[in-house]
């Protein structure tokens, strides 16, 4: 109880010494920072700082890697990405500003309460797995697919840093509307959606890394990337309500 009040009175001093603004613009930006480039630094450097353990964990084989350049292209592309994502942010936030109006996320010099936070992030989880793979099916389209998604799945077998490799509308409407929709309309405190966004990065990081560690979270995107038919969501929920997880697919086989 001691380290909650420690932590919330340094939270009420930065809500009383910065504007909710920049609050909302550098608070997104660092969770953006630590847990999405930090983790996908870590993955992609797997193959040198530790090789026996990256080579034990691999999904796909080395043939199938993607290249050096392939690597540094992508990140030049999740670069660009996020340029738009957060100059979008900012205007959004100065159009606000300029209105006199507060962030469209609330700056609370208080904690959530446990209550509060508990509902909205798990509400959030399921809105969020609901418009990702409605989204992620609809860009399997084929006109879509080919205008728009097949960007995405350059990678036949992916890294952490293909998880933002993506056309710029798709990863607009399917990765960050997903993800801020849901906080944004439950008027969520900016903590827990820096608690959900932070969590959407790591999964999206992981899933996309190749490597069958934290429970084997990634073979089932890796499948995805290879059947282009099976796993469209992030939790498996509405894969198993859809039947589009492979257990769904294999027993549709048999029976046919």
């Amino acid at each position: 109880m001691a380290i909650i009040g420690a932590a919330e009175a340094l939270w009420g001093r930065l809500v009383a010494t910065y504007d909710p603004y920049t609050i909302d613009f550098v608070g997104t930006l660092v969770v953006q920072f630590i847990f999405w480039w930090i983790p996908c630094v870590l993955f992609v450097s797997l193959d040198s700082i530790a090789p026996a353990f990256s080579e034990r964990h691999k999904i796909q084989p080395a043939p199938k890697q993607p290249t050096a350049s392939d690597i540094f292209h992508s990140v030049m592309v999740c670069i660009r990405n996020q340029v738009i994502v957060f100059g979008l942010h900012g205007a959004l936030l100065y159009a606000s500003f300029a209105k006199g109006l507060p962030p469209s996320i609330r700056v609370d010099a208080k904690f959530p309460s446990l209550e509060e936070f508990v509902r909205d992030l798990i509400v959030s989880v399921l809105v969020r797995e609901a418009l990702f793979y409605s989204s992620h099916r609809i860009f399997h389209w084929r006109p879509l697919y080919k205008r728009i998604h097949k960007t995405h799945h350059k990678f036949t077998a992916p890294v952490a840093f293909s998880s933002q490799y993506a056309h710029p509308v798709e990863h607009l409407v399917a990765n960050v509307l997903p993800i801020l929709l849901p906080p944004l309309f439950l008027k969520a405190h900016i903590l827990t959606m820096w608690v959900f966004v932070a969590f959407q990065l790591i999964e999206t990081s992981t899933v996309h890394s190749g490597y069958d560690f934290f429970g084997g979270a990634a073979r089932k995107h890796d499948r995805h990337h290879e059947r282009f038919d099976v796993y469209f969501g992030g939790i498996g929920l509405l894969d198993y309500v859809f039947g589009t997880d492979e257990r769904e697919s294999v027993r549709r086989v048999k029976k046919e």
